[in-house]
């Protein structure tokens, strides 16, 4: 009975090293890329009709505040630009400086992404609108010999998820490559 013991004991510990600390984390949910919300990092360049003085990229700070003349600070954080648009033609409207404001807000540079674990080049990367898995990889100088290829861990402001190769990658992810056990 020892022996019959053992041998299941043997069979089950490859089976059991299968596992890793990602396995049990849900899979990331595909991000609508049309909704992007502004963030700490981001650079955003505004124009505004009439208002040469306050056209210009201004980048978003740890609080996700812009400060813009005669504006003074105005929240962005988690606006799209379209949301940041209507927000300081309101602003320009209730200060009756711009009876008709006409603004315009596009997203200058996106913040980074952060890539760790087993790929050739670990670090901080320029995100790029459509990011996959994959190609967050490719910028990192691909896999190691050692990686797993078939799913990594992602940190969002949202949690920790599981990236499949396919999956989008987001302005400020920190993704993880973890080892393959075999």
């Amino acid at each position: 009975m020892n022996r019959r013991n053992m041998l299941i004991g043997l069979i089950a510990l490859p089976v059991a090293g299968c596992t890793n600390a990602y396995s049990n984390l849900p899979v990331a949910n595909a991000a609508a890329t049309d909704h992007y919300t502004l963030g700490p990092g981001d650079s955003v360049k505004i124009a505004v009709y009439g208002f040469d003085m306050m056209a210009g990229s201004y980048l978003v700070s740890d609080a996700g505040t812009i400060s813009l003349p005669m504006l003074s600070t105005v929240e962005v954080a988690g606006k799209s630009a379209p949301e940041l648009e209507a927000s300081l033609a309101a602003l320009l409207r209730a200060k009756d400086l711009a009876p008709n404001a006409n603004v315009s807000v596009q997203v200058d540079k996106y913040r980074p992404f952060y890539i760790l674990g087993e790929v050739q080049k670990p670090g901080q990367y320029d995100y790029v609108p459509g990011m996959t898995l994959l190609t967050a990889v490719s910028i990192a100088g691909g896999y190691t010999f050692r990686a797993n290829k078939q799913m990594a861990a992602v940190n969002r402001q949202r949690g920790k998820a599981k990236l499949d190769p396919d999956s989008p990658v987001l302005p400020g992810d920190t993704i993880t490559i973890p080892e393959a056990w075999f």
